[in-house]
């Protein structure tokens, strides 16, 4: 063979080939990732109160979810695997998972049909819903009160699309993170401060002067989040999520966590 044309067909075979590489590395599989390194990097809260938020006294992260990564770590991938925490945000969840900063979103994430757009879900564990924090002495006693009042949310949540159905002539202000919402309301900047129930009843645990009025106005579940396409890791935590289920460990998860908190039903959260 002519000497070009064996270094025209060694040139074509190096090119597809590296080609072919890069779609490999595009279409990685996550749960086969987090297989073999034995660890998954769990995206979470760290200003949530009984979901996810750091310790003063221990500088890690702790609560309901994240013990139940760390369960559902165990239960994909053996005892000796670990789960990973990197602090998310409602604005960064998404990107960091889009990004492959992340494995796994478990950080009070309602499932919506905007996010499953961007995202997988995985089957609800956490049966939330939007709530209403108000002071003890305000008038305000449902969601239609709402109309012609200054409403506090979190850039990134859900809270803003839920009243605007709910209650159109409701003035909303966002803040970053449920640490500043909170602080408005204390501050007088607001007249109610609106996002998950389970979520206002941490904040409420460890606060006094303030009430949930109302119920919850929406039904909106918690799902984990993992990046499109990603359906064996899905499917691998929907197995897990089952399986904690069924030999008691959520509902040990819940009890621990929502059992002596005013305002929470647990036996509404636990599985039967």
């Amino acid at each position: 063979m002519h000497k070009k044309s064996l270094l025209t067909i060694l040139i074509v075979v190096l090119f597809t080939f590296s080609l072919t590489g890069c779609k490999q590395n595009k279409k990685q599989n996550v749960y086969q990732t987090v297989k073999t390194s034995k660890t998954i990097n769990w995206g979470v809260k760290a200003d949530t109160p009984l979901f996810g938020s750091m310790s003063i006294k221990t500088g890690k992260i702790n609560g309901f979810e994240i013990d139940l990564a760390n369960a559902l770590t165990h239960e994909m991938l053996g005892k000796n695997a670990k789960a990973n925490f990197v602090t998310t945000t409602a604005n960064t969840k998404i990107q960091l998972l889009k990004n492959k900063n992340i494995d796994a979103v478990i950080a009070a994430m309602t499932i919506t049909p905007e996010r499953k757009k961007q995202v997988e879900f995985s089957k609800p564990y956490f049966p939330a819903g939007q709530s209403i924090m108000v002071a003890d002495k305000s008038s305000i006693k449902n969601i239609k009160d709402l109309n012609n009042k200054k409403v506090l949310v979190v850039k990134g949540t859900t809270a803003a699309d839920a009243i605007h159905k709910f209650a159109p002539k409701a003035q909303i202000l966002q803040f970053d993170d449920y640490g500043q919402a909170f602080a408005a309301l204390k501050a007088g900047q607001g007249d109610a401060f609106v996002t998950d129930n389970g979520i206002l009843a941490g904040i409420l645990r460890d606060s006094s002067g303030y009430k949930l009025v109302g119920g919850n106005f929406t039904n909106q579940p918690y799902g984990i989040a993992i990046n499109k396409g990603q359906t064996q890791m899905c499917d691998h935590i929907n197995q897990a999520l089952t399986k904690l289920e069924k030999d008691g460990t959520y509902n040990r998860l819940v009890k621990k966590w929502f059992g002596n908190i005013p305002g929470m039903n647990i036996k509404e959260i636990e599985k039967h």
